[in-house]
């Protein structure tokens, strides 16, 4: 007598399961992956603007003014100091607050990341620090966007 054997393998309903549970997980998955990836460059972006904010402190150091350089010569968004590659990639650095450009007096200036390209949409959109330590934001709130 000879004995029928089942075929080995995948019947489509077992296909279709795996498929619909892989789906799911996408759908979960991606859009925290999305976000952690935003919070990280936001984070380079926070470190590159308390840098830079340091860097402009330096300088009132030597020449007693926050618009000057330690050389005499003016302080202005093209002398600060270059982001690194990733940051600059998806961040602007420059002086003014978070809805426009500003050169810094001799008393007081703001620093800005203005966001481009794949963060051009982020939810917290311009972040601008002080001279004062004020942090801002120019969408969302400076607690969900500094102080996490």
């Amino acid at each position: 007598m000879k004995s029928i054997s089942r075929s080995q393998g995948f019947t489509l309903i077992e296909l279709m399961i795996t498929v619909v549970i892989v789906a799911i997980l996408g759908a979960i998955a991606y859009p925290s992956y999305v976000e952690q990836v935003a919070r990280s460059r936001r984070a380079d972006a926070q470190a590159a603007l308390l840098e830079a904010a340091q860097w402009v402190e330096r300088q009132y150091t030597v020449s007693n003014a926050y618009n000057k350089k330690g050389d005499g010569s003016t302080l202005d968004t093209a002398a600060l100091p270059a982001l690194k590659t990733k940051t600059a990639e998806v961040y602007t650095l420059s002086f003014g607050n978070t809805t426009a450009a500003a050169a810094p007096t001799a008393t007081a200036f703001t620093l800005r990341m203005v966001p481009k390209g794949a963060m051009s949409s982020d939810k917290c959109g311009t972040m601008a620090l002080s001279s004062t330590g004020a942090k801002s934001v120019s969408t969302g709130t400076v607690a969900a966007c500094w102080d996490r």
